[in-house]
C-alpha cells in the first residue's frame, strides 16, 4: 500500500550560470546563501517540504560532484533525504524518472510525488502548502499537475500554460496548452488572456507519469529502469548504474509534459522566483529607500534602483541608476539591470576561452572543507586551506612540485611517508616531491593553513591518490588539496 504522504523530489544538479559570478559550474546558485532566510537556495526548499505532516522524507537528485553539498546542507537543517547520484547529467526527464522509480521502491506503487527545482523562492509557504493540496486532489484523479504562477507582469524570461476546462470544482484545471518563451508583445497578450506563468514546478501519481512516459519515450524509462535494478549504495548514497548512460537526454517538458493528454495546472498565488537572473535577485531582496539592493562589502553614493553585491573588495558606487555590479575575488560584472539576461552568453564566451573564472569559483569546496587560491606566479601557488573537525583529506603524492604547510588556526596531523606528526598553529612542514602525504585535522574547531606549492608543473591533474575516505581514489582532483 502507498504511503499516504507526499514524496518530495528535488533536483539539485544544476550548473546555474545565470547568476555569474557567484555561481559557477563549481558551485551552483542553489547551494548558495542568496535568500533572505540566511539559508541557501536549497535549504530554503528542504524546509518548504519539512513542516506538518503532508509530506514524506525527500529524494535529491544531483550528481557526484554536489553530493556532499546535497547532504552536508540537508543535514545543517536537521533534514535527512535520500541522496540519489546520476552518473552523468541527461536533463531534467531521465533523473525525474528514476526518482520516480525510486519513490515507488520506497513508498509504494501509488506513490504521489512533488518535483521542485531547488534553487526557486517561494515567498509564502502556507499558500504553497495549500497549493500541493489543490494539487494533490487533482492528482488523484489521474493528472500530472503543474504549478501555474498568477503574472504579475509581463515576462518574457518565462513559459505560460493557457487553462482549458475547470476539474474538481474549479480548484485545478486542464492545460490547453503550454506556451514558450514568448516576445514582450506576445507576453502582454498572454497575461492579458489569462495564461499563468510556468513555475516548472509540478505533482503527480508515480504510476501515471511513468504510464505517460512509456508511451512517448520508452527508451528513456528502458534505461532508467536498469540504472535504479542496478543501484548502488556509496557511503550513504544511491548511485544510479551505468544504465543511465543510455538514456536520451531530454527534458520532462518535452518528454511528458507537453505532449499528454492528463496535464492540469493549479494556480500559485504564492510569491515565486526562479532566481534565474541579477535582475531577479533585486526583486526578491529588501530594497532601501532609494531602490538600492547592498550586500557585502559596498558603499554607495547618490545611486539609485541597483544591486550591488560584493563577496571579495569594497565596491564603491557613486551617482550610478539601474545598474547591476557583481564582485568576486577574481572577477566583477557590471551592466544594466534589464539586460541580466545576457549573462548567459558571456559565460558561454568565457568558457569558449578556457577562462577558469568561467567554472570555478575562487573558494573551491570539498567534502573535507574548503580551498581558495591567494596567489598563483609561474613556479608557486600559495592557497588558504580550511579542513573541518575530524575530516582528513585523501592519501597522495604529486610528480612535479613540493609543498609547504603553514598552521595559522588548529591543529593538523601530518603524514609524510612512514611519518605521522602534529603540527600546531604557527609551525609549519615540508611536503617533498614524491612524497605520499595527507593530512588530517583531528581537533574540533576547523584546522586553517597556508599551503605554498613550488614546482615546475602546477596544475589540477598532477596527483595520484592513494586512498581516500570518500572513495576518490579514481577521480582527478584539484592538486594538492583533494
Amino acid at each position: 500500500m502507498a504511503d499516504s504522504k507526499i514524496v518530495p523530489v528535488i533536483l539539485a544538479g544544476g550548473s546555474g550560470t545565470r547568476l555569474w559570478p557567484i555561481s559557477r559550474d563549481s558551485l551552483p546558485k542553489q547551494f548558495l546563501p542568496l535568500s533572505t532566510s540566511g539559508g541557501t537556495l536549497y535549504q530554503d526548499t528542504l524546509l518548504r517540504v519539512a513542516q506538518g505532516d503532508l509530506f514524506a522524507a525527500p529524494i535529491i537528485v544531483t550528481n557526484d560532484e554536489f553530493r556532499f553539498f546535497a547532504q552536508r546542507q540537508a543535514r545543517e537543517v536537521g533534514v535527512e533525504p535520500t541522496v540519489m547520484l546520476e552518473p552523468v547529467r541527461r536533463d531534467s526527464a531521465p533523473a525525474l524518472l528514476a526518482a520516480t522509480l525510486l519513490a515507488q521502491q520506497l513508498h509504494g506503487e501509488e506513490a504521489t510525488l512533488l518535483v521542485l527545482a531547488a534553487d526557486h523562492v517561494i515567498g509564502d509557504v502556507p499558500l504553497f502548502h495549500e497549493a500541493c493540496r489543490k494539487a494533490l486532489a487533482a492528482a488523484r484523479l489521474g493528472h500530472i499537475v503543474t504549478f501555474g504562477i498568477t503574472p504579475t507582469e509581463p515576462r518574457t524570461s518565462y513559459g505560460y500554460i493557457r487553462r482549458g476546462a475547470v476539474l474538481n470544482g474549479g480548484a485545478a484545471a486542464q492545460v490547453e496548452a503550454f506556451a514558450e518563451k514568448p516576445t514582450a508583445t506576445t507576453a502582454q497578450d498572454y497575461v492579458e488572456a489569462g495564461y499563468l506563468w510556468n513555475s516548472g514546478n509540478f505533482l503527480f501519481p508515480a504510476h501515471v507519469m511513468l504510464e505517460e512516459a512509456e508511451s512517448f519515450e520508452p527508451e528513456i524509462v528502458e534505461a532508467v529502469r536498469g540504472a535504479v535494478a542496478n543501484s548502488t549504495s556509496d557511503l550513504g548514497f544511491c548511485r544510479l548504474g551505468a544504465d543511465f548512460h543510455a538514456a536520451p537526454s531530454l527534458s520532462i517538458d518535452y518528454a511528458v509534459l507537453e505532449r499528454t493528454s492528463r496535464a492540469a495546472v493549479v494556480e500559485g498565488n504564492f510569491p515565486w522566483s526562479d532566481v534565474g537572473s541579477w535582475n531577479a535577485m533585486r526583486e526578491i531582496s529588501a530594497p532601501d529607500e532609494n531602490g538600492n539592493v547592498q550586500r557585502g562589502p559596498v558603499r554607495v553614493i547618490d545611486a539609485a534602483n541597483s544591486y550591488i553585491h560584493s563577496e571579495g573588495p569594497l565596491v564603491a558606487a557613486i551617482g550610478v541608476e539601474g545598474l547591476s555590479v557583481v564582485a568576486t575575488g577574481d572577477a566583477v560584472l557590471i551592466m544594466p539591470s534589464e539586460r541580466s539576461e545576457e549573462v548567459k552568453h558571456l559565460v558561454a564566451s568565457l568558457k569558449a576561452e578556457r577562462r577558469n573564472e568561467a567554472n570555478e569559483h575562487p573558494r573551491m569546496h570539498r567534502p573535507w572543507g574548503s580551498y581558495e587560491t591567494i596567489n598563483l606566479g609561474g613556479r608557486f601557488r600559495v592557497k588558504k586551506i580550511i579542513v573541518d573537525p575530524g575530516e582528513r583529506l585523501s592519501l597522495q603524492r604529486h610528480h612535479h612540485r613540493s609543498e609547504h604547510w603553514i598552521v595559522v588556526h588548529g591543529t593538523a596531523e601530518v603524514t609524510v611517508n612512514e611519518k605521522v606528526f602534529m603540527v600546531q598553529e604557527n609551525e609549519s612542514t615540508y611536503i617533498p616531491l614524491g612524497a605520499v602525504h595527507r593530512l588530517t585535522n583531528p581537533g574540533r574547531i576547523p584546522l586553517e593553513l597556508i599551503e605554498v606549492q613550488v614546482g615546475s608543473y602546477l596544475g589540477e591533474d598532477d596527483i595520484v591518490r592513494l586512498d581516500d575516505v570518500y572513495n576518490r581514489v579514481e577521480a582527478v582532483a584539484p592538486a594538492a588539496v583533494s
